[in-house]
């Protein structure tokens, strides 16, 4: 099947401005992508889409998503921990949701549910659900800090052997990234924030045993300690950061090919602007939110000039904080870190492409076509890719998700 995007402007996925063009895909691939004046011919397609001069642009990766954190906007939970099968229907009803608004591709910062993630990873590659391509995770592995600080669970209990073990289950399991939390949490204990949660011989143990088994570490990591354990076990993805210096700073940019980093900005935000009920006590999350908004936004600004990759993604799935929102962080990004649109569209793109180690998050020619038909142009408001409905089209590997209005098709 071979469908053309005719009399679009064309957005790439990287930080530069869309320009008017053509695009034709085949099967689940981008096959030619010609920029005016140069054109396809409508007679190379079986389908034709009149993009009406609207915007064409790769479809959106989030890289800390949490589909188990069962909020979204179609659907409130007031509890957090739910039972197995219902955590299993509302992951699987966030994935769709994302899908609907325009997010084609996630990467999991850990789940509430023991192989949860892997189970609906294999059901959307197979289509017998809607969802974005998925790096599945497992349940956020973090042990009790010095002052018993408790974040997550610990598999197969402490130590570098316990480690290797817990890595071998994970591989034997399917997950494709593992979920560390190295640091504690002041949001659940004000102050743990700078409560180192793992040894240095553990995340030793864990750099060799993920390599062994071709798995990657996504960390959640505060302080320069905990950052420098994050590092030493190899992480792809270090989230937060927020209390870092520049000699960490410093450190980060040293590894810039090999890392990436995720501020997380969404849920701080959504906590700064959450008006909950009086017996629902928010004072330690906004306290926490407010101190960490205050530092990345100072932070990344740095890390961006050091050329490190900083992704979107911001742990949605909260009640105050839902799925489905989180296109909200392209906005985050502009007011409080300094991004012009375009790179914050990039962000959300090409170099989240990067980190799924797949092609996606580019408009070129031989990657897969994730694509949004989107009516509006987001490179000069990224605002309007919160609007689901300004979605004209969203395709996944060359199939419709949301297929145009009849009278664009010929």
């Amino acid at each position: 099947m071979r469908t053309l995007f005719s009399n679009v402007r064309i957005f790439d996925g990287t930080p530069n401005p869309p320009r008017a063009g053509d695009v034709l895909v085949d099967g689940e691939h981008i096959a030619q992508v010609a920029h005016a004046p140069d054109t396809i011919a409508p007679a190379s397609a079986d389908t034709v889409i009149d993009g009406a001069g609207m915007l064409l642009m790769p479809g959106m990766i989030d890289a800390h998503t949490h589909l188990t954190w069962a909020s979204s906007v179609e659907k409130i939970y007031h509890a957090f921990i739910l039972p197995p099968d219902e955590l299993e229907v509302a992951a699987t009803r966030n994935a769709r949701v994302l899908l609907d608004h325009g997010f084609t591709s996630l990467y999991s910062a850990g789940a509430l549910g023991d192989g949860i993630e892997v189970r609906l990873a294999a059901k959307i590659a197979a289509g017998e659900v809607p969802g974005p391509r998925l790096v599945p995770s497992t349940l956020e592995r973090s042990p009790e800090g010095a002052e018993g600080v408790e974040t997550g669970d610990v598999f197969n209990g402490r130590g570098p052997e316990a480690m290797r073990a817990f890595m071998a289950y994970c591989a034997k399991e399917g997950i494709g990234s593992v979920k560390l939390v190295i640091s504690g949490e002041d949001a659940l204990k004000p102050g743990s924030h700078a409560d180192l949660l793992y040894t240095a011989e553990e995340m030793d143990a864990a750099r060799e045993a993920a390599r062994e088994h071709g798995l990657w570490i996504a960390t959640h990591a505060y302080t320069d300690a905990a950052v420098e354990l994050a590092l030493r076990a190899g992480a792809r993805i270090i989230y937060h950061a927020s209390y870092i210096g520049e000699e960490t700073i410093a450190r980060l940019a040293a590894c810039k090919d090999e890392v990436f980093y995720g501020p997380g900005c969404g849920v701080s935000v959504a906590a700064l602007e959450a008006s909950p009920p009086p017996h629902i006590d928010m004072s330690h999350m906004k306290a926490s939110a407010a101190e960490r908004m205050a530092l990345e936004g100072r932070l990344v600004p740095k890390l961006k000039a050091a050329g490190v990759r900083v992704l979107i993604g911001g742990d949605y799935g909260f009640p105050f904080n839902p799925n489905g929102r989180n296109a909200r962080d392209l906005q985050h990004f502009v007011d409080y870190f300094g991004y012009t649109p375009l790179e914050a569209l990039a962000a959300a793109t090409s170099l989240g492409g990067e980190l799924m180690g797949l092609k996606v998050g580019q408009l070129r020619a031989g990657y897969l076509a994730d694509l949004l038909l989107v009516d509006g142009d987001p490179t000069q408001d990224v605002a309007i890719l919160q609007d689901a409905g300004r979605l004209r089209a969203i395709m996944k590997g060359g199939v419709f998700h949301k297929a145009p209005a009849e009278a664009a098709v010929a």
